[in-house]
């Protein structure tokens, strides 16, 4: 690796361990081995460099999630949507610190507004992507009412992974987020319309 890719490995692994807020320069060196004169040649500043690092991080938590969509899910929405579930908590302790840095980018996306075009970009694609593996159709056919139900999955993975970093022995199971799904459409099923 050039010093480039072993300053931003550095800081991946800084904001994961420290935090975005808490990583300084000099921890970025040291960890990479480069020089601290490196981070402003080649990246500008050290928040430059920081924010190159979770949306790298964030890019990766989208290639772990586009790797179990890629697993075959044949069934109803909600099986596939259990089987997405339980291949990408499966996958999470190898991940905890992309997860962790992931996270952060939501927070820096207040600030930095190419971080925030980045993860809006990634979130719309996300919609019809996972509405797109639920429906079992291709993206292109997601309609307006399917990427609605792409926001509904963003959220319930988004809410799972903060869980996940929380209490990840008291996070439900792929099965029991399926489970409490099923429940609450049997429940709206039986119940009249209030509007």
């Amino acid at each position: 690796m050039g010093q480039r890719q072993d300053l931003l490995a550095g800081a991946k692994k800084c904001v994961a361990e420290k935090g975005y807020s808490r990583t300084t320069a000099r921890d970025i060196v040291a960890v990479s081995g480069a020089n601290l004169a490196a981070i402003g040649y080649h990246f500008g500043s050290k928040e430059a460099l920081l924010n190159a690092a979770i949306l790298d991080s964030f890019g990766e938590w989208g290639d772990a999630i586009e790797r179990a969509m890629a697993e075959p899910h044949a069934g109803e929405p909600v099986d596939r949507l259990e089987r997405f579930l339980a291949g990408f908590l499966a996958g999470s302790v190898e991940r905890r610190a992309t997860l962790v840095a992931s996270v952060q980018a939501f927070a820096e996306a207040e600030f930095v507004p190419e971080v925030r075009q980045q993860l809006a970009e990634s979130y719309e694609q996300g919609r019809r992507d996972f509405a797109a593996m639920l429906l079992g159709v291709e993206p292109d056919e997601v309609d307006d009412a399917g990427r609605k139900l792409g926001s509904l999955v963003l959220a319930i993975i988004n809410g799972m992974v903060l869980q996940w970093l929380l209490a990840p022995e008291a996070t439900p199971t792929a099965a029991e987020f399926a489970a409490a799904i099923r429940s609450l459409a049997s429940s709206a099923a039986r119940s009249p319309a209030t509007m």
